[in-house]
């Protein structure tokens, strides 16, 4: 049995998730996430670590490999580090068996990534530098219109004629909203209009992949029921590939768990390594 930390970093919150591996058979004991919000980066992952393990009735010792992936290689005494598309695309395939590929759209940018049956990378696009496909983007716009971010999703999907937004650059994308408001297009109308340019260019990104079959949503947007639906009809258009998009709950936590898992299978790989040497001498 091992029991390993997964630890993902992120730009704007930090996410932990305690697995058991055992035989094989994968189990999320716990998971915690928590905002930065401006704070000391380290004192928000010794917080998580801390509430993932006490939900998990363990402590630190009992831990036999701590593995870390986005920023998280700033931390000094993880175990070892793990690519962030790597990352996803394990904690995707644990979460929603029988993918076969993922998309994160996280704070300041997107990736989508195909992988094969264990999880291991294929074949990923990511947008430009340009913010407009990003968490980050759409938290301005929430700003702006005056709602939360928890709101975005339901109002879009309250839309019944999307105006058409920017794909292009964030600040014009920003500009199109001043606007609209300007011309009294109406909130939901919006924001469809912006996650159907977002979607636009997910879509985008899968296409050129060659991906098939279910693709799960990763990343902190995952929870954007107004994205997830933009995401989906544009798979829809123009594709002639058996495509379905998926969430999960615990879609944010992608990262995090296939970092604990693919701590397990290099803890086992290096026990197997060490015994492998003692056996020959």
């Amino acid at each position: 049995m091992t029991i390993t930390a997964g630890i993902d970093v992120g730009s704007g919150a930090v996410k932990v998730a305690v697995m058991r591996v055992d035989d094989g058979t994968e189990t999320l004991l716990a998971h915690y996430l928590e905002r930065i919000r401006r704070r000391d980066v380290m004192q928000v992952v010794e917080q998580c670590l801390a509430a993932a393990l006490g939900a998990a009735g363990l402590s630190r010792p009992d831990l036999d490999y701590t593995a870390t992936t986005g920023d998280g290689d700033v931390i000094p005494w993880r175990t070892g580090h793990f690519y962030g598309m790597t990352t996803h695309s394990r904690g995707a395939l644990y979460l929603q068996p029988g993918a076969t590929a993922a998309v994160d759209i996280g704070v300041l940018h997107t990736r989508a990534m195909r992988f094969n049956a264990a999880g291991r990378v294929l074949q990923y696009q990511m947008t430009s530098q340009c913010a407009s496909g990003s968490g980050q983007f759409l938290e301005n716009i929430s700003r702006y219109l005056g709602i939360s971010v928890d709101e975005i999703g339901p109002l879009s999907l309250q839309a019944g004629e999307p105006e058409k937004c920017s794909s292009i650059c964030a600040v014009l994308a920003e500009t199109d909203v001043i606007n609209m408001v300007s011309r009294g297009i109406t909130t939901p109308n919006i924001l469809r209009g912006i996650h159907n340019s977002m979607a636009l260019r997910v879509a985008g990104l899968l296409r050129a992949i060659k991906v098939d079959g279910t693709i799960l949503l990763t990343g902190g947007l995952a929870r954007d029921t107004g994205l997830a639906a933009a995401i989906a009809d544009k798979l829809k258009e123009g594709t002639g590939a058996a495509v379905s998009l998926a969430t999960h709950e615990l879609s944010v936590q992608a990262g995090a768990i296939g970092a604990a898992i693919w701590g397990a299978f290099r803890h086992r790989k290096l026990a197997r390594q060490k015994e492998a040497v003692g056996g020959g001498t």
